[in-house]
């Protein structure tokens, strides 16, 4: 196995890792905010799978962009969606 290939499977696998300990953690309170940060990471992604679908040649990873540009907008939406309906609670009738 290449070195790189190996260092870029052991951040992934930290990655997942402290992600897990980082979601299981956060207190119900703090949801609303950390889904508005993750819609801005996910509009990030977007911009980026963007780039990579807008390539001039047909390759794999045009096909991979157009599938993150998919996944990534579902979430924006779905995570707007949520927040919003969340927002809508803490409103006086």
């Amino acid at each position: 196995m290449d070195g790189n290939l190996l260092m870029l499977i052991y951040v992934f696998v930290l990655a997942i890792f402290v992600g897990f300990e980082l979601i299981t953690k956060v207190p119900p309170t703090l949801h609303t905010p950390l889904m508005s940060g993750s819609n801005a990471i996910s509009g990030i992604t977007i911009v980026g799978a963007l780039l990579s679908a807008g390539m001039e040649e047909f390759t794999i990873s045009t096909i991979l962009g157009v599938i993150a540009i998919i996944f990534a907008t579902i979430n924006v939406v779905g995570g707007f969606l949520v927040t919003d309906r969340m927002l809508k609670m803490f409103k006086k009738k």
